[in-house]
Protein backbone atom coordinates (compact mmCIF):
# COMPACT_ATOMS: atom_id res chain seq x y z
CA UNK A 1 0.00 0.00 0.00
CA UNK A 2 1.34 3.67 -1.00
CA UNK A 3 2.09 5.91 1.89
CA UNK A 4 3.59 9.56 1.80
CA UNK A 5 7.14 10.00 2.30
CA UNK A 6 6.50 13.49 4.31
CA UNK A 7 3.50 14.88 6.34
CA UNK A 8 1.58 17.29 3.92
CA UNK A 9 2.06 20.65 5.45
CA UNK A 10 -0.98 23.14 6.87
CA UNK A 11 -0.30 25.40 4.08
CA UNK A 12 -0.76 22.76 1.14
CA UNK A 13 -3.56 21.40 2.87
CA UNK A 14 -5.30 24.59 3.45
CA UNK A 15 -4.71 25.46 -0.31
CA UNK A 16 -5.92 22.65 -1.81
CA UNK A 17 -9.02 22.49 -0.07
CA UNK A 18 -9.72 26.46 -0.24
CA UNK A 19 -11.45 26.53 -3.63
CA UNK A 20 -13.91 23.08 -2.71
CA UNK A 21 -16.04 24.31 0.09
CA UNK A 22 -16.77 28.01 -1.31
CA UNK A 23 -20.85 28.48 -1.91
CA UNK A 24 -22.47 30.06 -4.84
CA UNK A 25 -25.31 32.53 -3.74
CA UNK A 26 -28.74 31.71 -5.22
CA UNK A 27 -29.35 32.63 -9.14
CA UNK A 28 -31.76 35.52 -9.08
CA UNK A 29 -33.83 36.78 -12.13
CA UNK A 30 -35.96 39.60 -12.71
CA UNK A 31 -39.70 39.22 -12.58
CA UNK A 32 -40.91 40.03 -15.61
CA UNK A 33 -44.02 41.20 -14.84
CA UNK A 34 -43.09 43.67 -11.70
CA UNK A 35 -39.46 43.84 -11.87
CA UNK A 36 -38.50 42.21 -8.68
CA UNK A 37 -36.20 39.92 -8.20
CA UNK A 38 -37.23 36.42 -7.89
CA UNK A 39 -35.16 32.94 -7.43
CA UNK A 40 -35.12 30.83 -10.46
CA UNK A 41 -37.66 28.32 -11.14
CA UNK A 42 -40.17 29.81 -8.30
CA UNK A 43 -43.43 32.01 -8.28
CA UNK A 44 -43.00 35.41 -7.94
CA UNK A 45 -43.64 36.84 -4.26
CA UNK A 46 -44.60 39.92 -5.17
CA UNK A 47 -47.32 39.89 -8.41
CA UNK A 48 -47.89 35.77 -7.65
CA UNK A 49 -46.88 35.22 -11.54
CA UNK A 50 -44.70 32.25 -13.38
CA UNK A 51 -43.63 31.86 -17.00
CA UNK A 52 -45.55 34.91 -17.58
CA UNK A 53 -49.10 33.77 -16.43
CA UNK A 54 -50.52 34.76 -12.91
CA UNK A 55 -50.93 31.42 -10.88
CA UNK A 56 -51.70 32.76 -7.21
CA UNK A 57 -54.02 35.37 -6.72
CA UNK A 58 -52.73 38.56 -4.56
CA UNK A 59 -54.70 40.11 -1.97
CA UNK A 60 -54.98 43.72 -2.41
CA UNK A 61 -52.08 45.53 -0.20
CA UNK A 62 -53.66 48.17 2.10
CA UNK A 63 -51.63 50.80 2.75
CA UNK A 64 -51.60 52.10 6.74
Amino acid sequence: MAVPKRKTSKARRDKRRSSVWKLDAPQMAKCPKCGEFVLSHRVCTNCGSYDGKVVLKQADKKEA
